[in-house]
């Protein structure tokens, strides 16, 4: 008896409908960069927990950001960020039963948010409160130990566009070493089709593809990832419709401390070359 490989299931558990898709888009998006990082998590200033993330651009010049997040009588500080430009971020969170966490976020706006589980349904809520222009909703039920049903919709509180501004569904299946998603974008004017496939306990392969009047079938990026290779690290390669090949290496080079070397080139062209070198320690 051949026993598949499965992917680990993401379903036993409630999710947003935001992560319906989450398993092929993450390997196809995760860890491809094309700036040069390096970012120190963890550090300890008493009860604040500090990061640093300093990015080189392409002229050499270095810009950083420091964060930090901590918890007090009950409210969590998820993350206060002061970044290079000026510009700040906050947000925070509480919960105030189980099964219930009001968050706010704050960074070019300000939004007041609402997650609420129940058995195996997650809703949430988003309100604009700093122009009180928009308002954002979903939810998603688990009808199966291997289905997920979904859907979001937002509407504009205010200005000639004040009405229903979007509105989409979606499902995802997972068996064994398969996983597939169908989302709706645009108001049901496209499909989006996410799959990913665990070959064996090394290679998974996952695709995207959007479907749409205009274009029956656009391939939006197809790719897998190796971890294979013992010492080498995790290697991941995709391709995209716009004709862009990426590869990226992931690689542990001391203990919690991560690299990740990544480059990518349109077509033949080497002058369209990029590359991104990231370390996370």
């Amino acid at each position: 008896t051949i026993l598949l490989p499965s992917i680990p299931n993401i379903l036993t558990s409630t999710m947003k409908f935001s992560d319906i898709s989450k398993p092929s888009s993450d390997l196809l998006g995760n860890d491809y960069c094309s700036n040069v990082t390096l970012k120190a998590k963890g550090l300890s200033a008493g009860p604040v927990s500090v990061s640093v993330e300093t990015e080189r651009s392409a002229a050499g010049t270095l810009s950083s950001k420091i964060g930090g997040k901590f918890a007090y009588a009950g409210l969590n500080f998820d993350k206060l960020e002061a970044n290079a430009d000026g510009s700040n971020v906050l947000e925070t969170s509480l919960v105030p039963c189980p099964g219930c966490k009001m968050t706010f976020k704050a960074k070019k706006g300000a939004d007041l948010g609402l997650e609420y589980t129940a058995g195996k349904m997650t809703t949430t809520g988003s309100l604009d409160v700093l122009n009180m222009s928009k308002f954002s909703t979903s939810a998603c039920i688990g009808v199966s130990p291997a289905i997920n049903l979904g859907g979001d919709l937002s509407y504009n509180l205010s200005g000639d566009k004040a009405g229903l501004s979007s509105y989409n569904v979606g499902a995802s299946y997972a068996t064994g070493p398969m996983f597939a998603s169908v989302t709706t974008a645009n108001k049901f004017a496209q499909f989006n089709v996410g799959v990913l496939y665990k070959v064996n306990k090394d290679l998974s392969l996952a695709s995207s593809t959007t479907h749409s009047s205009a274009k029956a079938c656009n391939v939006a990026a197809i790719g897998g990832s190796y971890s294979g290779l013992g010492s080498v690290g995790t290697i991941k390669a995709k391709v995209g419709s716009n004709g862009v090949t990426s590869a990226c290496l992931v690689k542990e080079i001391a203990p919690k401390v991560n690299l990740t070397a990544s480059g990518s080139i349109s077509g033949t062209d080497t002058s369209t070359f990029k590359y991104g070198l990231g370390i996370t320690m």
